[in-house]
């Protein structure tokens, strides 16, 4: 089993493989769980590009799942602020490859409603499905 750390900001899981596997099994577990990738920035070549520095591997992705977004932009237009769910994946180090996923509950410190509440809840939900299926 992987190492999984909880903040309060999101859940983190240390897996022992290649940076594009991560990547793979990733994408796959949260389109398994109703998540499209809306947006991926690549770090790594954003900063090689902008500023000349090496960076590890390093991406964020922007997770969409549409009917909770629905749900929550119907409640509260200005959610959309907040949306979408960040997933990242980084290099820790040569074997080890770290995904991170937000946990939606900590965004109602922001915005607390009860429509939110429950929209955030089904994707924290869903996102532990996610991290469970990386630890195994």
């Amino acid at each position: 089993m992987n190492p999984v750390t909880k903040t309060t900001l999101g859940t983190s899981i240390r897996l022992s493989t290649s940076f594009d596997e991560a990547y793979a099994r990733t994408t796959l577990a949260l389109k398994a769980e109703g998540f499209g990738v809306l947006t991926e920035i690549d770090v790594k070549e954003t900063l090689k590009k902008k500023l000349d520095v090496d960076f590890r591997p390093y991406k964020i992705l922007g997770a969409c799942n549409p009917p909770l977004a629905y749900q929550a932009l119907s409640a509260v237009p200005e959610v959309g602020l907040l949306l979408p769910c960040n997933v990242t994946i980084s290099e820790v180090d040569d074997s080890t490859i770290e995904v991170s996923l937000v946990n939606p509950l900590s965004l109602l410190n922001v915005i607390d409603n009860p429509v939110l509440r429950s929209v955030a809840e089904e994707a924290q939900a869903r996102l532990e499905r996610v991290a469970a299926e990386l630890r195994s």
